[in-house]
Formats: structure tokens, C-alpha cells, sequence
């Protein structure tokens, strides 16, 4: 018995080295499947994520998708974030701005907003959107993928598919950044009563596969 033991402690200690690999692709991939609503929702609240940006980020983010492709692509993540809390926006001209060559980007607008029935649902597969109002306001609509029906097949050149759906629209103004992931069909630039223009920017973060 004593000798079967022995036998077991050492075979148990020769394999142990196989079992305390933490780092790697696997163990990525590994952390980024055991995401729960409230392991996301706690990561969420935490603002580790932030690193000292005092936006937010509006409740109704798909949190288990953030959490999965800011651990997923965490450097890309970081560059944008940190764009958002360096720049001075209000002041930033319109145009196109590189943050991480392709990997992140931002572009700014400032044009009048629309009736609703001059805009579109749509969505987008390679990048990630983070939508934020400098000045102004605008409605943003939102609905699941699995809730909205395709009007237009994606077009992979411009990364974008139209929908017709029917969804909540939030009031997006200064202070709170809005993320669209792949799966959110969403609706931007919708006008808001009294309010005929706004200041926006938005930020691109590829898609971590």
C-alpha cells in the first residue's frame, strides 16, 4: 500500500507542470469563454477598464461582449480609451484620425441630425463601434441581431448591413459613450425635438476573433 502511494505522489508531481499552464492563446481563449452576466456586470462596474476616463459607458452595452473582446484585444482597447480621455474633443476638427493603425480609428462629424425616417438600422462585422456626442444630442436606436430582419445584405467594403427593425432609442449626449458590438443592429443620428445638429465621435476597435 505504502509502495502504491509512493508510486501515485510521484506520478501525481510528474504531470503537475502539465496542468499550471495560465498563459498563452489557449488560456485566452479559456477566460474569455467563462464570462456569466454577473462576472461581466462586476468587471463592468469595477472601471478597470477605464484607466482614469471619467466617461461612461451607457447601462445597456451587451457587458459579457465587452468584457470578452476588451480581455480578447486589451492594448486596442486601452489606445481608445485613452484617446478619448487625452483629446480634447471639443476642439478636434472633423476628420479622420489613426489611433492604432487600423487596428482603431476615430472619425469626427458635425452635422445636423435626421428624422427618424431618414436613417437607418445597421450593423457592422469587423469593427466595433463606440459612438460618443461632444455637443449636441442625437437618438440612437438599439435592437438585437436576432430582432431585426436583413434589407440589405453586408457589404464588406463598406462593413456595413441595413435591417428593418423595431427597438428602444436612447438620448445620447456629452458624458456617455455608447458601444455597439457586432451583434447590435443600431440606429444613429436620429433627431432629437428643439436640438437640429450635433458633435460626434466615433471611435473603431476591430473585432477580436
Amino acid at each position: 500500500m505504502k509502495n502504491a502511494l509512493l508510486k501515485y505522489g510521484f506520478f501525481a508531481l510528474a504531470l503537475a507542470p502539465l496542468g499550471c499552464t495560465t498563459s498563452g492563446p489557449a488560456a485566452s481563449h479559456t477566460s474569455a469563454d467563462s464570462w456569466t452576466p454577473q462576472k461581466a456586470d462586476k468587471w463592468f462596474r469595477s472601471r478597470v477598464w477605464a484607466n482614469g476616463l471619467k466617461l461612461n459607458v451607457q447601462e445597456s452595452v451587451n457587458k459579457v461582449e465587452f468584457a470578452k473582446q476588451y480581455t480578447a484585444n486589451k492594448a486596442a482597447w486601452d489606445k481608445a480609451f485613452a484617446y478619448f480621455r487625452d483629446t480634447n474633443l471639443e476642439e478636434l476638427p472633423v476628420g479622420k484620425y489613426p489611433i492604432d493603425a487600423d487596428n482603431v480609428f476615430a472619425a469626427v462629424t458635425d452635422n445636423p441630425t435626421k428624422e427618424y425616417a431618414n436613417t437607418n438600422w445597421e450593423s457592422h462585422r469587423k469593427y466595433i463601434d463606440m459612438q460618443y456626442v461632444v455637443r449636441g444630442a442625437e437618438k440612437i436606436g438599439q435592437v438585437p441581431m436576432d430582432k431585426a430582419t436583413v434589407i440589405k445584405p453586408y457589404d464588406e467594403a463598406r462593413d456595413v448591413a441595413n435591417y428593418s427593425a423595431e427597438g428602444p432609442q436612447y438620448e445620447a449626449r456629452p458624458g456617455t459613450i455608447y458601444l455597439f458590438f457586432p451583434q447590435d443592429v443600431h440606429r444613429p443620428n436620429i433627431k432629437v425635438e428643439g436640438i437640429d445638429k450635433d458633435k460626434k465621435v466615433v471611435v473603431k476597435v476591430r473585432v477580436a476573433q
